[in-house]
């Protein structure tokens, strides 16, 4: 796993001492007094760089400016913010993003100096440095060493240096070093996501993903294994039917977290499922070839459960939660589930296989069954990247929202506003129903072409009891194959880890449900 970005928080200072200085520009007439006082140190050598290079203090322009004379930073970094008071936390992440990109390779440490920023939440330099975190993040495992060139020199794919160290300076000093811990946390979960939804389906097989997830108990998560003989004998066919043609065998991972163990039994839990199939060909309706590759993705929704459980149990959350994913490979072979089988799900109900690609609702629906069963749920929150065509609908900015739900929809999607990881909620209808009812079994595992993600979570929904809040994120245009932002410069996105998290801490841990 990527290293974490170590950073300190302390009040302001006359001059920062690492060899890079970070300061804000607010949009006005006039330089702040901070940045007045480096311009006096360094004979006017600031004023003429931003006359030089026309610097205008609008939000993410940068100004780089190498050597100041008189000045002990070696690099001095203006960073153009606009109008302060508008900007979010989501917006002091992404300048944390933007600024750890402008770095070079081997800055060993950073100073960021918040002084002349009027209206200053305090929040602002704890979001500047997740952001910072967020993209610090690199997978460059499988990049070889490189042999030294005939002039010595060392190839770009050699081994990166650790991240730099960040020192933040601001008028609430060392106060944020309290929150920094829930930080860490979440940045720790994030990165944990992003390194199994990056690896490849031949390191991680249902067998590795399942011991990484063991791995988790030195966090003081509980973590147990449902093996391919337990999940028979549960009648968890559905599941099951996906890996059959697989060498590699089945699993079911469930992850408990007792971080309220002082609540009443009867509170339930809050239950976050996930998708986790390791490697999707589309079994016997076999995916074209081109971007199959891609496929190696199709388990980013149990990669985001296992990151949330780590944030979790990382920052000690007052919750009791639990996570549960379904780790399989879909693959054809002689013995690989065909169009037109029928199959027995957990929870009794027939499914007709009209294809063998749409195959994570059947990992889905018996997970639910099983959460429903045995894990106490006060609410679930299914994650998977289910369906092509909530991309057609929504693209790579949002997930696909569904709920049973006013109220769990509603604290799903502020969450995600939160966060920065969005959720737009799609509808759910019994009209929609016609187009998964089975012909020769109580329903089908495909709707045709038409509302394809809505059909998709209405055979969940055929799996959810009456009365218990549920909700489906559907995130193959969030989840992997990201677009660059500046937060995040890796194919696996971690998506969903966040907004789980923040999900939890706002609307479900105990200290904000007695408040």
């Amino acid at each position: 796993m990527t290293e974490l970005p170590a950073v300190s928080f302390a009040s302001l200072q006359p001059e920062p001492k690492a060899s890079t200085a970070v300061y804000f520009v607010t949009a006005g007439e006039d330089l702040p007094p901070p940045i007045k006082r480096l311009d006096k140190a360094s004979a006017g050598a600031i004023s003429r760089a931003i006359e030089v290079a026309e610097f205008k203090p609008k939000r993410r322009n940068l100004l780089e400016i190498l050597a100041p004379h008189g000045l002990k930073a070696s690099r001095l970094l203006l960073v153009g913010i606009g109008d302060a008071k508008t900007l979010t936390h989501r917006d002091w992440m992404d300048l944390g993003g933007l600024v750890r990109g402008k770095l070079p390779k081997k800055a060993a440490e950073v100073d960021v100096v918040f002084a002349g920023v009027d209206h200053l939440p305090e929040d602002a330099p704890l979001g500047f440095a997740e952001g910072f975190g967020l993209r610090s993040y690199t997978f460059r495992k499988y990049k070889s060493k490189a042999a030294k060139s005939t002039e010595g020199g060392e190839d770009e794919h050699d081994e990166d240096p650790a991240p730099p160290k960040l020192a933040i300076f601001s008028c609430w000093g060392s106060k944020l070093t309290a929150k920094l811990e829930h930080t860490e946390a979440q940045l720790s979960g994030v990165y944990l996501a992003r390194d199994l939804v990056n690896e490849p389906a031949n390191i991680l097989t249902p067998p590795e993903f399942t011991a990484r997830l063991r791995a988790l108990e030195a966090l003081g998560l509980t973590v147990e294994v449902l093996d391919e003989p337990k999940l028979k004998s549960l009648g968890m066919n559905a599941l099951l039917a996906v890996g059959q043609g697989s060498a590699q065998p089945t699993s079911v991972v469930v992850l408990r977290w007792n971080g309220a163990a002082g609540r009443s039994a009867d509170a339930g839990n809050i239950v976050f499922v996930g998708k986790g199939v390791c490697f999707d060909s589309g079994g016997i309706s076999i995916k074209p070839g081109p971007g199959m590759e891609d496929m190696k993705g199709d388990m980013a929704g149990a990669a985001a459960v296992a990151g949330a459980m780590s944030a979790l149990a990382l920052r000690k959350a007052p919750v009791n939660a639990v996570g549960i994913v379904g780790l399989v490979e879909n693959m054809p072979s002689g013995t690989a589930m065909r169009p037109g089988d029928i199959v027995t799900s957990a929870s009794g109900q027939t499914i007709e296989i009209l294809n063998t690609d749409a195959e994570g609702r059947l990992v889905l629906a018996d997970l639910l069954w099983y959460a429903q069963e045995h894990l106490e749920p006060k609410l679930m929150i299914t994650l998977a990247t289910l369906t092509g065509a909530i991309l057609v609908a929504l693209g790579k900015e949002y997930a696909g929202l569904f709920s049973n739900d006013d109220k769990l929809a509603s604290e799903i999607t502020d969450a995600g506003a939160d966060s920065g990881e969005l959720a737009w909620r799609m509808p759910l209808s019994k009209k929609y129903n016609k187009l998964i009812d089975g012909k020769f079994a109580d329903i089908r595992n495909l709707g045709g072409r038409d509302a394809g993600s809505i059909t998709a979570a209405q055979f969940l929904q055929r799996f959810v009891r009456n009365g218990t809040p549920w909700a489906h994120l559907d995130i193959a245009g969030t989840g992997m194959a990201s677009p660059s932002t500046d937060i995040n410069q890796s194919w696996g996105s971690g998506y969903g880890v966040r907004l789980l998290d923040r999900f939890s801490e706002k609307f479900h841990e105990t200290s904000s449900a007695e408040s």
